[in-house]
């Protein structure tokens, strides 16, 4: 069998440290619904390497082949108008499985590289068949990875978050309007040292973790040999870490199985909420975000129901992007105030 060529992945099980990040990584691939993760730090922490160990452990996905969206045939709701009509007219379709990509914007990336174009002559006749496709097509199922977001044009960035926000993208020119599915989990990285994004910016990535450089001896030993273990004998490195991969796998699987069932008390959404409007959280989708986040925080363990844990794990990952700060400031959320605030509500009662 002829192998495809890929260069060894470091297992995402085998990454140090890092918890903070790679929890962030685990609860986008659980539910896309999150809004992806915005990952601050300085070069050299692991990012892009976290994000590609994390597509390795996701499960493979089945596509409809030949489609340039990456279509599901399982789910008729997230069909592109080709595959839709194929469909109604019983035309017999093939599929394939395969992992889920990751695919990196380039930098500079200009709008019609990331929507799309329209032949605008072919499109009155021929429909979404007219549309070169763009990085959005190619991502649909996938993950995008952006480095240095804060570096990217505004304007792209707005069209991407919107696309990730409603799982289309809708390329519109001279009165034509086509859209496919585009769903897929954002993930950006920014290095504070090179200017910030705009708040406006900011609020629309669900979670935000910053990563540090790890000041821990042992730990820095441990990445030391980690990293010389996997080059010197990559597939035995990754052998060792094969039972632990599987067993993430399927603790995602089992999560997103769970999610749907999951409840959250009227009780702790109101002290969320109240939390929020104490740390001066202007915005709506903070509230919105740590309810999915906890949830998903909930499956991820294996529980039908929201805990007072959960909605502090959420608050960490959803509220530092989200507080007034002052400028050069690091955006962190004070742990022990949201642990006040939530532990009062139980006194009370």
């Amino acid at each position: 069998m002829a192998h495809h060529i890929r260069k060894n992945i470091l297992p995402f099980t085998a990454i140090v440290g890092q918890d903070q990040m790679k929890q962030a990584l685990i609860l986008n691939a659980i539910n896309q619904r999150i809004g992806g993760v915005l990952i601050r730090g300085e070069k050299g922490t692991a990012k892009s390497t976290a994000v590609r160990a994390l597509a390795e452990i996701l499960p493979v996905i089945e596509i409809i082949k030949g489609c340039p969206f990456n279509c599901n045939p399982a789910n008729d709701q997230e069909l592109c108008d080709i595959c839709n009509e194929k469909i109604e007219k019983g035309e017999p379709i093939e599929t394939l499985k395969k992992k889920v990509q990751v695919i990196t914007l380039p930098l500079g990336s200009t709008e019609d590289r990331v929507i799309g174009t329209i032949d605008i002559e072919r499109a009155i006749k021929e429909g979404i068949k007219a549309l070169e496709p763009g990085i959005l097509a190619a991502v649909n199922r996938g993950i995008l990875y952006i480095d240095e977001v804060n570096l990217l044009d505004d304007h792209v960035v707005d069209v991407l978050l919107d696309s990730a926000a409603m799982g289309v993208n809708v390329v519109e020119r001279e009165g034509i309007s086509l859209s496919h599915p585009a769903k897929f989990i954002l993930i950006g990285t920014m290095n504070p040292e090179e200017g910030e994004l705009r708040p406006q910016m900011l609020d629309r990535f669900g979670l935000q973790v910053t990563v540090e450089g790890i000041a821990d001896v042992d730990d820095r030993i441990e990445i030391v040999n980690v990293a010389d273990a996997f080059e010197t004998d990559p597939q035995g490195f990754m052998q060792k870490y094969e039972a632990e991969q599987k067993r993430l796998t399927e603790k995602i699987v089992n999560a997103k199985a769970i999610l749907p069932k999951v409840k959250i008390s009227d009780d702790i959404v109101r002290r969320i909420a109240q939390t929020c409007v104490e740390m001066g959280v202007m915005t709506h989708r903070a509230e919105i975000t740590i309810v999915r986040t906890a949830k998903t925080i909930a499956a991820f363990n294996g529980r039908e129901e929201v805990t007072v844990e959960d909605v502090r794990e959420a608050m960490a990952l959803a509220l530092p992007h989200r507080m007034r700060k002052k400028p050069f400031e690091d955006p962190r959320v004070d742990q022990q105030r949201i642990n006040d605030m939530m532990q009062d509500d139980q006194k009370k009662r």
